[in-house]
């Protein structure tokens, strides 16, 4: 039997539309009445059958825009008779808070954030227990577009010690309920400020060492949600990312997308906004598929992204077909690349013909794609 691949599917993803300055209703199907529990079963019954065997599938969620305690039963019921799983769940602070969250300067602000960070620990160990996968419990995702600040003063400093503190009370309050969970900080250069406390995965890892310096928090379990997306929007190399995670031993989940600019087709990237679309056959992505394999990684793989703007519903639903056999196909054509031929061009200088070898990786990948996509 094939090794389990798990990836999971975002709530987020099935909305009626963006809005602002594209329609708000493009999907009018996906809204209204068409709650959490509906988007569960749209994934078992649309999703799930045009998925290879071997893959596995999740569900993330936002505490309280998606999942809250009036329908957290209705949820649990439905992950668990659709035969899927909890596989992410984080605090929607950016819903109620713009001025820090649990890093405000406002003492209000600041302490109700926190009240909600505590919920979501409390709903996931209580109501939504249930759901976990038996092997790999969910992480459960900080991050918060409120995490910043559109002002140069000395208050940035404070700011960043309220956020460590908070983290750790989150940390030590998780531990208590069983210390299951895996707890991630996510990484955003910007969005919903200009300037964030935690732009880059360097500053995560760092964040973490110090939260474990300061106030004895446990590192086990704990690290980045690898999020390709926010590293593309500035301009780092998110291949070097992988390295510094997988170094440090923290990737504990990851967020599939892509700002687009690396594959010549789409565009985005460095200074554009966020536009989360879904996995792609590229060579950055084999690259990357090859170093989790070589470390083990086998947690959940998330596809954080949106249908485009002028999708409707059976294209949205395609989009996210698209993105989990596109990573489906790097991870199996990084099976298949020749590492030791690799290597040993690249330590001859032979760059050229290594590049070749990619090349080859990619195109093997595109033709995995096709066929599983038929």
């Amino acid at each position: 039997m094939a090794e389990k691949s798990l990836h999971s599917i975002c709530r987020w993803t099935f909305n009626p539309g963006k809005g602002g300055f594209v329609p708000g209703d493009m999907r009018p199907e996906w809204g209204g009445k068409f709650g959490t529990p509906e988007m569960i079963k749209l994934v078992a019954d649309k999703i799930a059958p045009r998925l290879p065997d071997n893959v596995e599938l999740g569900i993330e969620l936002h505490y309280d825009a998606e999942v809250d305690d009036k329908n957290a039963a209705a949820v649990a019921d439905a992950l668990v008779d659709n035969n899927l799983h909890l596989a992410m769940i984080t605090p929607g602070a950016h819903c109620h808070f713009a001025y820090g969250g649990v890093a405000s300067l406002d003492p209000k602000e600041r302490k109700a954030a926190e009240k909600l960070g505590t919920k979501t620990v409390d709903l996931a160990y209580g109501t939504l227990k249930k759901a976990w996968h038996p092997k790999k419990p969910p992480a459960l995702i900080i991050w918060n577009g409120s995490f910043g600040y559109d002002i140069a003063t000395v208050g940035i400093k404070q700011m960043y010690q309220n956020l460590k503190e908070s983290i750790a009370g989150l940390c030590k309050y998780e531990q208590k309920k069983g210390g299951s969970l895996y707890i991630g900080f996510e990484p955003k250069p910007n969005e919903g400020h200009p300037a964030m406390l935690i732009p880059t995965v360097a500053s995560a890892l760092l964040f973490w060492y110090k939260v474990e310096k300061e106030f004895g928090v446990s590192l086990k379990n704990k690290g980045v949600n690898k999020e390709f997306g926010h590293s593309e929007m500035i301009g780092l190399d998110h291949v070097a990312d992988t390295v510094e995670e997988l170094d440090n031993g923290m990737m504990v989940h990851m967020h599939l997308n892509s700002q687009g600019y690396n594959d010549g087709i789409i565009l985005g990237g460095p200074g554009k906004y966020d536009i989360d679309h879904g996995a792609r056959v590229n060579g950055m992505n084999v690259a990357i598929a090859g170093l989790i394999q070589q470390a083990g990684y086998s947690r959940w793989k998330g596809h954080d992204m949106q249908t485009r703007a002028y999708d409707n519903t059976k294209q949205g639903i395609d989009r996210v077909i698209r993105s989990v056999l596109s990573w489906e196909a790097c991870e199996k054509a990084a099976k298949q690349l020749d590492t030791k031929a690799l290597m040993a061009f690249l330590a001859k200088r032979e760059t050229a013909k290594a590049e070749d070898v990619m090349r080859a990786a990619v195109v093997a990948a595109q033709g995995h794609f096709d066929k599983m996509y038929k």
